[in-house]
């Protein structure tokens, strides 16, 4: 379907089971739709995500990155809020970004579940300038409150540049950083008519 209708996949999502318990399954997947990234949006956690979650997830990314590595894919761990509790002098987020290899581990941007987490998407992308090669570009609802859970509902997500996103300065820190693939993804029930929208605010920017 790809083929016939001219669309190229430079990423494919996995989960983190598939991506850390087959991982060379994973990789021929990849291959088999032409992606070169394979990201992960969700480490497996209780209703809280805790210092020793983040600890596997490193030990797992790396051993996990290693191989798909060695096979021609790049492996992105993708943001999705909860893992910016507070921890020493940062954020378990940053413990993760410090402790997996950056030869094996990159990142994907979610600039909405960064903001949603209480975190500074463009912040976070001139933290980190190196590690980040993909970014979900997404607004989320003025007044939706933020919070930990790495959870809202799917009527806040919003055209962007309608939302409460600092959307230029997000996308100027995304281009020093390097980042190699944006994807609009809209999960809204109105994402037919919010999607030409956000497609015409960044043709304005």
């Amino acid at each position: 379907m790809l083929d016939e209708h001219q669309i190229t996949m430079p990423s494919i999502g996995l989960s983190y089971e598939m991506v850390t318990d087959s991982t060379l399954n994973a990789a021929k997947h990849a291959k088999a739709l032409g992606a070169k990234y394979i990201m992960v949006a969700w480490i497996p956690h209780d209703s809280t995500f805790t210092i020793d979650d983040a600890k596997k997830a490193v030990a797992d990314f790396n051993a996990a990155g290693k191989v798909l590595q060695q096979n021609g894919i790049t492996l992105c761990y993708h943001n999705h809020g909860y893992e910016f509790v507070k921890y020493q002098d940062g954020t378990l987020f940053d413990y993760i970004v410090k402790n997996t290899n950056s030869g094996y581990v990159s990142f994907e941007m979610d600039m909405l579940w960064a903001f949603h987490g209480r975190a500074n998407p463009a912040q976070l992308l001139r933290e980190y300038p190196k590690r980040w090669k993909l970014m979900h570009l997404k607004d989320i609802r003025k007044g939706v409150a933020n919070d930990l859970t790495g959870g809202t509902d799917i009527k806040n997500d919003v055209a962007l540049g309608t939302g409460q996103i600092d959307i230029p300065k997000v996308l100027k820190a995304a281009k020093e950083a390097g980042i190699e693939h944006y994807f609009i993804e809209d999960e809204s029930p109105d994402h037919a008519a919010q999607i030409p929208q956000t497609v015409k605010y960044l043709k304005s920017l």
